[in-house]
């Protein structure tokens, strides 16, 4: 029996003008206006990071590992390899030989709907992981079963499209399209500017309603 493994058409990289624009944006920030588009909060970092990329999506099923490679020998640098665990069980298709594999890529970072393993050495690496826990149950590339590359898959209760923007840090995961995440991403950065100015009267135990910005005066 041919296993079948389906790889569609990569998307372009974005443009590195996005990356910069969104090198200050906070997804929480984003969490104040938006409603679409967050991976679900049991999504964390395994250690503290950022990443922001160009989503490489995978529909990983079971035990398979062999689908994950095929996905990171597509990796160009500022991919994000996005993987949506289609079974949603506990085993882990992410340790440290796929991460140290990605990071060889140039990758962004890994974004996992599914446990990772090898969670320490992970950490050691540097290399930005999110996944919803740990598990010592993994896939092996003896188990051969199919899944997808490169197709529109759901990951965290949120759709994900390849060649999505993936902003990723320490509150959680949010994708987009590019064009929308570039107007989110400036939106953003108003607010923050506006946050900053505010905090100084917050911190001096006045009220809120007190307030009363430059921009505003």
């Amino acid at each position: 029996m041919t296993i079948e493994y389906r790889i569609d058409t990569r998307h372009s990289a974005w443009p590195e003008d996005l990356r910069d624009l969104l090198a200050e944006v906070e997804t929480a920030t984003i969490g104040h206006f938006e409603h679409l588009g967050f991976l679900g909060s049991q999504i964390r970092p395994v250690f503290p990071s950022k990443a922001i990329g160009n989503a490489v999506t995978v529909a990983a099923p079971g035990r398979d590992g062999v689908v994950i490679y095929k996905a990171i020998d597509l990796l160009v640098p500022g991919d994000i390899l996005v993987i949506s665990r289609v079974d949603h069980d506990d085993i882990a298709c992410v340790g440290g030989g796929v991460v140290a594999a990605a990071k060889a890529r140039g990758a962004a970072g890994i974004v996992v709907d599914g446990p990772c393993t090898d969670a320490l050495e992970i950490a050691h690496s540097g290399f930005p992981v999110w996944c919803r826990g740990v598990s010592s149950k993994t896939t092996n590339r003896a188990y051969q079963i199919g899944g997808s590359i490169n197709v529109p898959i759901a990951c965290g209760g949120a759709a994900v499209l390849p060649g999505y923007a993936v902003l990723a840090d320490d509150d959680g995961v949010f994708v987009a399209d590019p064009n929308h995440m570039r107007r989110l991403g400036a939106v953003a950065l108003e607010r923050q500017k506006r946050s900053r100015h505010l905090r100084p009267h917050l911190e001096a135990g006045k009220s809120i309603f007190d307030y009363q910005s430059s921009e505003e005066s």
